[in-house]
């Protein structure tokens, strides 16, 4: 199995050194040709308007869609939560939300960059995993197509941190920057139970 890493803006090199640590081809993704090479693909964290202009602009927004419409595997994190989210609270004018994961999220959600912090979050089927928070989306809602697997309270009641639904999980942490691999384990479980060739 091929793994596409969103190489547009933010943590590319990250995910594709935890993806080959568990031993898969992690490939970096700037076009549609590279698209058509991967079975699955990791949506980074990084800037979420601007990995959404940039999709936009390399052209990989329409095949990116109608890929993740035909049920190719894909793992969000952060900024790549807030693309695949079915509405964004606070997006920018004509930022695409993809739609894969039936919530609501707001950008930057618990704080800027000053208030990042780290902790842990209990996960469905996995255990206390370390979670990283930089200007991270919070979920405000999670509708019935969405599974929720953590969640984390701060005081103010408990939200959702990691979510799936199908083939697509997302993530408001950065599981890449910890030396845990088991939440990209766990995607490629997903990606390989329901895989899906591309036109390669």
């Amino acid at each position: 199995m091929r793994v596409g890493v969103l190489a547009l803006q933010g943590d590319v090199a990250e995910h594709s050194r935890a993806l080959r640590a568990l031993g898969v081809e992690a490939r970096g993704v700037r076009t549609p040709d590279e698209l058509d090479e991967v079975d699955a693909i990791v949506l980074p964290g990084g800037e979420s308007t601007a990995i959404a202009h940039l999709l936009v602009t390399s052209g990989l927004l329409g095949p990116l869609t109608e890929r993740l419409a035909g049920g190719m595997a894909a793992f969000g994190t952060c900024a790549g939560l807030v693309l695949l989210a079915s509405s964004i609270t606070d997006g920018r004018d004509g930022q695409p939300a993809l739609g894969l994961l039936d919530v609501t999220v707001r950008r930057n959600g618990y704080g800027r960059q000053v208030a990042s912090f780290e902790t842990s979050c209990e996960v469905d089927g996995i255990g206390e995993v370390p979670a990283v928070f930089i200007r991270a989306p919070r979920v405000l809602a999670a509708g019935p197509g969405a599974e929720v697997l953590a969640t984390l309270d701060l005081g103010d009641g408990p939200h959702p941190v990691l979510v799936r639904q199908g083939s697509v999980m997302g993530c408001s942490f950065h599981p890449e920057l910890t030396g845990d691999r088991r939440l990209h384990a766990a995607f490629l479980e997903l990606a390989a139970s329901g895989a899906v060739s591309g036109p390669h």
